[in-house]
């Protein structure tokens, strides 16, 4: 029930501002939540939540029993796990809590309050909607109840203590002996007698435990985090906020945040419980942090220093303390979430535990967390005003498109991607389906396909790495549909960054200098092929970048390395990804009256370095300009492709396909090996003889030999086949061939 309280001051008739009570009893809210965690059972288990990558930051190759988690309560078998130190973090799923809720009707609580409040108030009371008001304060909630019934662990876990255990043991033995010499100094000197020691004992024992008690925070071996609702009360699906739908009356609430990230910090050790130890009488005393910023202790509390009139001074004991994994994150607005003539706006993200290296720049996220206002420490608190910055503190992170290795597919997933393989003619399907809207440029689409697909990465047995991932130029006259390519393959890939030429610089690419604002040291930035790190980056306008620029790719090509030493920083970031580009010939259309090498205007050193390239010209045709017409004003009428002779495969599907194929590495049989090395000397002659000529082009150098095999190893991949075919080999030359 609320009410409004309002108070007198000295009898005047003035009032304070009227106070708001809220007639909770937290009480039964704990018997409720422990009722929940010892008795909810559900059929979807664990498992769902292990493929649905939950616990990939928590669990390494650990199989949860399905039996118990079948047929016993979800919740108390992973806390066995945590008792038995193979989990450290529990999500509390809140579908599990309203279902239970739904289901049980928590006649214990209701019933109490049935009486008492109208029934509007019982549905606004159930614990799935108080977590998303007050989800800090229940955080705690969750904690006690957990510490009065996390059972014993089943197995030995002595050879799984860290530098807290053993000291916490040794502290209770220390108690347990000061007790038991108090005891019997007492019983010698005659101060107490036989009858009276079990009360005494637990004098000394509460006196005890007031100076060297643990604080629960460091007594806990588990993280606490709510998994958000999935549904709202009509089952309709819970959406999530864009950053500037995030407003005041957020603070405190459990609410999901999608943006993509683009800054993420080092990982830093953040302390949660400091320990200190008096110099004068030995005692500890634990400080509870939940701040960035504190003030040490300086002076012992202790029973004992009070008694003697001695104030001890404390010192810091590190081994003592306990520490969390601490990240900093920021994630923008996404593009299509920006009102018009509007700049995308930002929110900061703490995030700890074993969340932390969970988001990389350059991710789509739903991100679920606290909204909590930061408090004003040090200097800031003396002249704070009315404005202060707030933070999202994490829960729970969804990845919108995750990487091929961690798609975890499931048996119905699998047996789809191989029925669809079986149909056949699967390499032109897969090809079509890029970008369907765009008319023709089928060979164009099926070296795209072989992009996303890429080759076999080999590294010697003396360090030198042959890249497998095949590098693509898109060079044509305006208007054939490079750019709407480039971005396709983006939102294909699982990891896809899109750039221009022209508003991008070599520090832009590569990486910059900042200052981290977290640790005010300077740090690397990563730029565009960081962020595309085991993804591609697609860089339009290729023509169009400085000179000085464009030679901070060369190395990222070949070596996919970057090697940075500036401002005291040399270190060698890592860039392992495809490019694809797209240009314009020299002067914006192709000039026929001129020899390809003047059109294309590119240095050698930069075109040996990319796999395929790709001449698109304009010429005028009747049929084709006629088709190509057709096919634009149906797409505007109908806003999809037309028909095809079979249903286009989507994005979705086609990243898992990828994903499946990606586990083959296909080898290189002796026929093939003898096939490829007759094709690359033929090149090579064409190329000589075509050195000087302007009509053709052929530009053919040591590296066109290993194009030729990845290109090879990516066509076999997508067969799901473990070896190259000479015929798949021969189909890549003449594809080659049609490039360039």
């Amino acid at each position: 029930m609320t009410s409004l309280v309002a108070a007198n001051i000295g009898g005047a008739d003035a009032s304070v501002l009227p106070s708001i009570q809220m007639d909770v009893n937290y009480a039964e809210i704990k018997t409720q939540i422990k009722d929940f965690l010892t008795h909810f059972k559900t059929s979807s288990s664990i498992d769902e939540d292990i493929e649905n990558g939950v616990y990939d930051h928590a669990i390494d190759e650990i199989e949860i029993d399905k039996e118990i988690t079948s047929n016993g309560p979800k919740y108390m078998a992973l806390l066995q796990k945590i008792s038995n130190r193979e989990l450290s973090t529990l999500y509390i799923d809140l579908n599990d809590i309203r279902d239970y809720n739904e289901t049980q009707n928590f006649n214990q609580f209701q019933s109490s309050q049935s009486q008492t409040q109208p029934q509007s108030y019982m549905n606004r009371n159930k614990l799935a909607h108080l977590i998303t008001k007050n989800a800090q304060h229940y955080i705690e909630l969750f904690s006690s109840v957990i510490d009065e019934i996390l059972p014993e662990p089943t197995v030995n876990i002595s050879h799984k203590d860290d530098v807290l255990d053993v000291i916490i043991h040794q502290r209770r033995l220390r108690n347990l002996r000061i007790e038991n010499e108090h005891r019997e100094e007492m019983v010698d000197a005659g101060l107490v007698n036989n009858n009276d020691q079990q009360q005494q004992s637990q004098s000394v024992h509460q006196q005890d435990s007031f100076v060297n008690m643990f604080p629960p925070q460091l007594t806990r071996r588990y993280c606490i985090y709510f998994k958000p609702l999935t549904t709202q009360s009509l089952k309709e699906p819970v959406k999530a906020l864009a950053v500037r739908d995030v407003k005041g009356s957020h603070l405190g609430n459990l609410i999901t945040v999608r943006g993509i990230v683009t800054r993420v910090s080092d990982v830093k050790p953040i302390v949660t419980v400091n320990a200190y130890t008096c110099d004068s009488c030995g005692y500890e005393i634990f400080q509870e942090v939940n701040t960035k910023q504190f003030s040490p202790l300086t002076e012992c509390t202790s029973e004992v220093c009070r008694s003697n009139n001695h104030r001890g001074k404390l010192f810091m004991s590190t081994r003592a303390s306990k520490f969390s994994a601490f990240q900093d994150v920021k994630i923008q607005e996404l593009a299509n979430q920006v009102p018009v003539g509007h700049i995308p706006r930002t929110l900061n993200i703490h995030v700890n535990g074993d969340l932390v290296r969970s988001m990389n720049p350059g991710d789509i996220v739903d991100v679920t967390g606290i909204f909590l206002p930061a408090p004003y420490t040090g200097f800031r608190a003396l002249r704070a005003g009315l404005l202060t910055e707030t933070y999202l503190e994490a829960q729970f992170i969804k990845q919108h498109k995750r990487k091929y290795e961690s798609l975890g597919l499931t048996p119905e997933v699998e047996s789809k991607i191989l029925e669809l393989r079986s149909q056949g003619d699967i390499y032109n399907k897969l090809a079509s389906s890029i970008a369907p809207e765009i008319y023709g440029h089928l060979d164009i689409k099926k070296a795209l396909l072989l992009l996303l697909v890429g080759g076999v990465t080999k590294e010697l047995g003396d360090g030198m790495r042959i890249r497998g991932d095949i590098n693509i130029l898109l060079m044509g006259d305006p208007g054939v549909a490079k750019s709407q390519l480039l971005k396709s393959i983006t939102k294909v890939a699982p990891r896809g960054v899109y750039t221009t030429g022209k508003g991008s610089s070599g520090v832009g690419l590569t990486a910059a200098v900042m200052r981290d604002p977290v640790t005010d040291e300077m740090v690397l930035e990563g730029g565009a092929l960081v962020l595309a790190d085991n993804g591609i980056c697609c860089i339009d306008e290729f023509d169009k970048m400085e000179e000085s620029d464009r030679t901070s790719i060369h190395e990222v090509m070949e070596q996919q390395t970057i090697s940075i030493s500036k401002a005291g920083i040399t270190t060698t970031l890592n860039a392992r990804t495809s490019i694809l580009a797209g240009a314009n010939p020299l002067y914006g259309r192709y000039n026929t009256r001129l020899s390809p090498n003047e059109n294309i205007n590119l240095p050698a050193a930069l075109l040996s370095r990319f796999d395929i390239l790709f001449l698109i010209l304009d010429r005028p045709s009747r049929e084709d300009d006629e088709r190509l017409a057709s096919h634009v004003a149906y797409v505007h009428m109908h806003n999809k492709p037309p028909q095809m002779s079979f249903e286009p495969i989507d994005s979705t599907t086609m990243r898992q396909y990828i994903s499946i194929a990606r586990r083959h590495r296909p080898v290189v049989s002796k026929k093939v090996s003898d096939y490829v090395v007759a094709a690359y000397i033929k090149m090579r002659k064409e190329s000589k003889q075509n050195e000087y000529s302007k009509k053709h082009f052929s530009h053919a150098t040591p590296r066109t030999l290993l194009g030729i095999l990845r290109l090879s190893q990516a066509l076999a991949r997508i067969r799901f086949s473990d070896e190259i075919k000479k015929t798949k080999t021969w189909m890549n030359h003449q594809l080659l061939n049609y490039s360039i």
